[in-house]
């Protein structure tokens, strides 16, 4: 057994044990996480496993709503390849596992995943029993993936992407990651880039594709006519009234989106703001944010309730409901990038045929901004003021925002198909020559 895992084993073999019986009391006394413990100790009901119907077996794992996305983009993909599979489809969050079922409803069994601790993992694969694990993105664990290998099942990485910041610390461990890559059947990656990281960081070159990102193929199906119809009947917008999107914004960013704004309403005095925040439990601290500066806001739960928008600004207070918001924007800007962040996905507004305006760190989402400079569909930008300027151009200069949102279409479009690759990979997998 190598080293670095053996270590790894057994400080989280004993972290685990310190930390579990405070965190249990700590349920007990908040009521948080009780309904799930279970399963995160990879205890699953009697119940729940003989409601998983099908052949083959294939759990994949997927983090959040993010990662939840591409898996359904993929799972789509799988079914018509595999129409009686079963699928199990894992997530760690809350709101991701909201999500999950939402999206998969009967079609699979939806489990919070365990925690990569020995036995959890031991229980989960032994009674869950699956023919392949799929994990998305940069799931990798290695307690997990040695314990699937023991069982003889085969395990797969899909949708693999491993980002600027986090390579240097994969690489300092590079010695326990390599020892847990061997493990892996295929690396179905992103881009050349996200191939090229793996490799790095001990992932056998011969097992590595690169196929695109599924989380993409889901975008041009979501954008129908009637979403945007509906947006805009909720937010009350009548004769062509434009709108400036700031979306996925993170701490610090608000205070620049609301200087744009105060810029941008000097030129186009009717703009409606909407901000997004990427973390929607910080929705009230931005709402005194913006009454501070004399501008008056609602919340899209307060839509909901009253349905009469009444404020120049209205603050996304919900989960999974960004992707619609940019069906009526006129100009977007994606967050996560005007800070050392790593941005977000951009191809979440260019699906819409949007001009998508970012700042320059973008890091976490390189293979979405190459294919926006590829078809010239992006806009860069330096810093609050640069952010300004372009906006209030785009919004005075429809015909400019036209042209650019159609760019930025047809760099979504030029991914199309990757959920399919990553779909085939897993197959491939299961059905050997």
């Amino acid at each position: 057994m190598n080293l670095a895992y053996s270590v790894y084993s057994f400080l989280s073999s004993i972290i685990f044990i310190a930390f579990f019986p405070p965190f249990w009391l700590y349920t007990r006394l908040s009521g948080r996480y009780s309904d799930n413990l279970n399963q995160r100790l990879g205890l699953y009901s009697d119940e729940l496993v003989e409601g998983i119907a099908g052949s083959p077996r294939i759990w994949i794992h997927a983090v959040s709503v993010g990662e939840v996305s591409a898996a359904m983009a993929v799972i789509e993909s799988l079914f018509l390849l595999m129409p009686d599979c079963a699928v199990i489809l894992s997530t760690t969050t809350e709101h991701g596992q909201a999500f999950a079922k939402d999206k998969l409803g009967s079609r699979g069994v939806c489990i919070y995943a365990p925690v990569d601790f020995v036995i959890s993992v031991r229980k989960a694969l032994a009674a869950l029993e699956p023919d392949v694990l799929v994990c998305l993105e940069t799931e990798i664990w290695p307690n997990w993936l040695l314990e699937a290998k023991r069982m003889g099942i085969k395990t797969v990485l899909v949708n693999g992407r491993i980002s600027v910041r986090s390579i240097k610390g994969y690489l300092k461990i590079r010695p326990l990651i390599k020892a847990t890559l061997k493990h892996i059947s295929v690396f179905s990656m992103i881009c050349q880039a996200d191939a090229k990281r793996i490799e790095m960081m001990g992932a056998p070159p011969a097992r590595i594709e690169i196929n695109g990102n599924a989380k993409y193929d889901l975008l041009l199906q979501n954008t129908d006519t009637s979403v945007q119809t509906k947006m805009e009947r909720l937010f009350c917008l009548k004769g062509g009234q434009p709108v400036f999107v700031a979306g996925s914004t993170r701490s610090s960013e608000e205070e620049i989106v609301l200087d744009v704004y105060e810029k941008i309403i000097r030129s186009v005095p009717e703009t409606l703001l909407i901000i997004a925040p990427r973390h929607v439990q910080r929705a009230h601290q931005i709402s005194t944010m913006v009454k501070d500066r004399g501008f008056s806001c609602q919340f899209r739960t307060d839509l909901n309730s009253n349905g009469l928008r009444t404020a120049s600004i209205v603050i996304i207070d919900t989960i999974g409901d960004l992707q619609a918001v940019y069906s009526v924007a006129s100009v977007v800007f994606c967050g996560g990038s005007l800070v050392p962040l790593g941005g977000q996905n951009v191809l979440e507004a260019a699906a819409w045929s949007k001009p998508v305006l970012y700042g320059p760190s973008m890091e976490d989402f390189l293979d979405a901004k190459e294919l926006l400079d590829n078809t010239g569909g992006g806009i860069q930008v330096k810093d609050g003021r640069d952010l300004a300027e372009k906006a209030v151009y785009y919004l005075t200069n429809p015909d400019a925002a036209d042209r650019i949102g159609v760019l930025a279409k047809k760099a979504v479009m030029s991914n199309h198909g990757a959920a399919g690759k990553h779909a085939d990979v897993i197959y491939r997998l299961l059905n050997p020559d």
